[in-house]
């Protein structure tokens, strides 16, 4: 590309032809204050005029993330002009908001915050009239408060851009303009997924995960047996919430912080993932001797499971009936372990921390529930997770490094905890798979050909012993749309599809840590590009160090089944750990 000269208040600098002035000036060391840089173009570009500057050869100030940079122009960031414009700009988005940040749970990552304080806005500084306020708080995973919304169309873009869908549009015209779905309906009554990528990329309040932070208080105080388990992606981000880099593992201090905040016991839901690969891939196993119904998909993802039942409900016969696996161990918990320790199921609650917020709507399900009694009882994501420690008064960093209690369960393999990267259940499964219709161990143990942290599909013709299983990975529903088409069409050459509702996978999902630039000075400027690649690594790498890398070889998981489940898919396994779907009345798929 072309280079071309620009100067920035006064100072000479060579740039990239093609840039915008607020790309030019990062590459030159300036940070223009805004609401949508380096997001990945999914905003309302130019809309909120947070990041004006003067520019030779415009009339007048130019928002800078959409007016492009030219051979020979002079760019002010810092004058008078520029700098009273851009407060102004944030003083009127201020005006029609809902400024109650000490109860906001976006407080400390809340980017309108950050642009006020860069740019010296008052609050006040405009008085008048609010657009009318919509709080959504009946469903299950996500909560939507229009009085914090700043129009900004990050959440409609990101909808779009990983499923497809249009959830989220602007509604209504003018000063009523506001943020939801079709006819300003609430989530629990739209085809919402519950997946929460747009409670990643919203820059204020208006979209969070519904908290249950206080149903585990009420827990405690009614005193029931609270047992923790936590997914195997939380640990890899929950040191963000603490400042560490991006793609830190914490597990044994995260441990350390559960049991201080008075969990009686602490698992790893790995256990619960390789009791998953063991059902699952005794289906899989199944279906391929018996003439079952083919590809089988994965089911361990509630925001694919959710997009399923709503635009692909003839193709639910194709889902495996596993139970994803903190329900499953939920389910064990309430059972197996609750029998174990002489303890009724009514008097256990289970809390699952989980990087998503689409568990939060699956451990409701009618269908996750045995003799109407719910495997889990509550689902906090790692940032509730990580305001709990805070509250508490724990220093993180000081925590010593504890390990999981391992009474009954809680031990696991490397096979669960690559559960948390797209394409890491097929492995998963695959090391199982092949040790069953073998009886010898993959050579390498690994299958390098369905790993990559990237949304899209990935394909792989893996060779068993002679028998070729064609598989398929996708995560995001836009590109798991690609592969249900074809299994519709009947044009699918695969056996086996593993389908994650995140891009990226759980390490990406919609109750992780925030990711804003903003708020990361010591982490690089593609960070947006390879937080996902930092997280996975932090999972592979723990796969890498355990002993025992294949479900199949869990001690635990062999006991459970000599002393309890009998074998896997049995009538007992059946009754507890497998589940069924029902189709949903779908309206909002984008064609």
């Amino acid at each position: 590309m072309s280079k071309i000269h620009i100067k920035i208040e006064g100072v000479p600098y060579e740039v990239e032809s093609g840039l915008t002035i607020l790309e030019a000036a990062k590459a030159c060391g300036y940070e223009i204050p805004s609401l949508c840089a380096f997001n990945h173009g999914e905003c309302n570009p130019g809309s909120c005029r947070v990041c004006l500057v003067e520019a030779t050869g415009a009339r007048g100030l130019v928002a800078s993330c959409v007016y492009p940079v030219s051979d020979g122009m002079e760019i002010r960031i810092s004058s008078p002009k520029a700098t009273e414009a851009r407060r102004r700009s944030v003083e009127l988005l201020l005006s029609n908001h809902n400024i109650n940040c000490q109860q906001c749970d976006k407080n400390g990552k809340c980017e309108l915050l950050h642009v006020a304080y860069l740019t010296g806005a008052r609050e006040g500084a405009f008085q008048g009239v609010k657009t009318p306020v919509t709080l959504d708080v009946l469903a299950p995973g996500l909560v939507r408060d229009t009085s914090k919304c700043i129009l900004c169309g990050r959440c409609i873009a990101r909808c779009q851009n990983a499923h497809g869908l249009s959830i989220l549009g602007f509604e209504n015209r003018g000063f009523n303009t506001i943020v939801s779905p079709a006819e300003n309906r609430s989530f629990a009554d739209s085809p919402c997924i519950q997946c929460g990528q747009c409670v990643n990329v919203c820059p204020t309040g208006a979209l969070m995960e519904h908290s249950e932070i206080d149903k585990i208080d009420a827990a405690f105080k009614a005193g029931k047996h609270v047992i923790a388990q936590a997914a195997p992606a939380v640990r890899a981000s929950l040191g963000e919430e603490f400042g560490y880099p991006i793609g830190t593992p914490v597990t044994g201090k995260m441990i350390a912080a559960m049991r201080r905040l008075g969990f009686e016991r602490v698992y790893d839901v790995n256990f619960g993932a390789d009791l998953t690969i063991m059902e699952e891939g005794t289906e899989l196993l199944g279906r391929l001797t018996n003439g079952g119904v083919l590809p089988m998909i994965t089911s361990c993802s509630p925001g694919w499971v959710n997009y399923a039942e709503y635009n692909y409900g003839d193709l639910l016969p194709h889902l495996s009936s596993c139970k994803s696996p903190h329900q499953m161990q939920g389910a064990v918990i309430k059972s197996y372990w609750a029998e174990q320790k002489g303890i009724a199921p009514e008097d256990i609650f289970v809390v699952s921390v989980m990087p998503c917020t689409a568990k939060k709507f699956e451990k409701q399900r009618e269908q996750e529930k045995v003799n109407g009694i719910p495997d889990v009882d509550c689902v906090i994501t790692t940032r509730e997770l990580g305001r709990m420690i805070k509250r508490s008064g724990i220093i993180f960093d000081r925590l010593p490094d504890e390990d999981w209690d391992q009474d009954i369960m809680g031990d696991y393999t490397g096979a669960g905890v690559i559960f948390g990267v797209t394409g890491g259940v097929m492995e998963a499964a695959l090391r199982t798979v092949y040790y069953k219709l073998t009886g010898k161990e993959h050579d390498k143990i690994v299958f390098e050909a369905v790993r990559g942290h990237d949304a899209g599909i990935r394909e792989a013709a893996i060779d068993i012993d002679g028998t070729v299983v064609n598989v398929a990975i996708a995560s995001g529903m836009k590109s798991a749309k690609v592969l249900l088409d074809e299994i519709r069409e009947g044009k699918s050459k695969y056996q086996f599809i593993e389908i994650m509702g995140c891009p990226g996978g759980c390490i990406n999902g919609g109750g992780q840590s925030y990711v804003r630039p903003a708020f990361l000075p010591n982490e690089s400027d593609d960070i947006l590009d390879t937080y996902k690649e930092k997280r996975a690594k932090a999972l592979y790498s723990e796969d890498e160090r355990m002993t025992v890398r294949q479900s199949h070889n869990n001690p635990q998981i062999i006991e459970l089944y000599d002393k309890y489940l009998g074998e896997p898919n049995s009538h007992k396994a059946h009754e507890l750990l497998h589940t069924s779907y029902a189709a949903r009345e779908g309206f909002n798929e984008v064609k």
